[in-house]
This record gives structure tokens, C-alpha cells and sequence, in this order.
């Protein structure tokens, strides 16, 4: 039986588009299947226009997860999280890559590509794709952070 792979979304403006494209190319024999939502080139491009792709199609269940990356990552992350069920985290390194999902149930993870080396990125994809949410206490606190207007 053959086993569905699990789809990735992934975006980035101009300053993450090298490194969206190292880690796309990297992950093409993975477990993963990569969707490329843009932008597809260097070309000077604006970070909210791709995030709200990317945002969009987590926030509904399309895409369970997802990576983004501008250049210090915060742009990113700050769209994102605009979605009532987008956690995006920033990530830097592979200890905060896993405590994101682990006790954050983050479903997005955010690469600041001026500021890791290509194979640091990898690695925290991996780590994120590949680490489960805890839950338990830590599914309280997840529940407290929507917004009840």
C-alpha cells in the first residue's frame, strides 16, 4: 500500500527565495510533498501578499502545515498570525524548531533567510515536520491564545 505523502506549503518574499529554493529542492525525495506557493524568483516582492497564500490555506485545513521565510522572518510571522488558526513560529535554531511544536502546536514554521545557513534550515524543518504537539497542559494554554471577541 502506498502511503500519502504529507503536503508542505511553502512561501517566501525575494530575501527568502534562495533559501526556499535549497530547502524545495532539498526535501524533493523526502517524506514530504512540497507545494511552492511563490514567489518564483528574486525579484523584489512583497512578504504579505505570499503569507496571506500561505496563511490562508492553513487557517482553512487545506494545509495542515506550513514554511515561510523573508529575510529576518518577522514579517512573516507577523501575517501569519493575523489567522485564528495559524500558529507561526519564528525559528532560529532546531531546540526552538521542536519546543514550537511540541509545546506550541505551531503549524507554521518561519525562517529568517538573511540570518541561518541553508543546512540550519533544513535541519529545523526536519525537526518541525517530524515533532508531534504534546498536548496535555500544554493543550490549555494553546486554547487560551484565540481572541473571543
Amino acid at each position: 500500500m502506498l502511503l500519502k505523502k504529507k503536503i508542505i506549503g511553502i512561501v517566501s518574499d525575494h530575501a527568502g527565495f534562495e533559501l526556499k529554493e535549497f530547502l524545495r529542492e532539498s526535501l524533493i525525495n523526502s517524506e514530504f510533498e512540497i507545494l511552492d506557493m511563490g514567489t518564483f524568483s528574486d525579484k523584489s516582492t512583497d512578504y504579505p501578499d505570499y503569507a496571506h497564500m500561505l496563511g490562508a490555506e492553513v487557517n482553512s485545513g487545506r494545509l495542515s502545515s506550513g514554511i515561510a521565510i523573508c529575510g529576518s522572518g518577522q514579517g512573516m510571522s507577523i501575517t501569519l498570525n493575523k489567522y485564528p488558526n495559524v500558529r507561526a513560529a519564528l525559528c532560529w535554531n532546531g531546540d526552538i524548531a521542536q519546543l514550537a511544536r511540541l509545546h506550541n502546536d505551531a503549524n507554521i514554521l518561519v525562517l529568517p533567510g538573511r540570518f541561518v545557513r541553508h543546512e540550519a534550515a533544513l535541519e529545523m524543518v526536519q525537526i518541525f515536520m517530524k515533532t508531534d504537539f504534546e498536548g496535555g497542559r500544554h493543550q490549555a494554554r494553546v486554547d487560551k491564545i484565540k481572541i473571543k471577541i
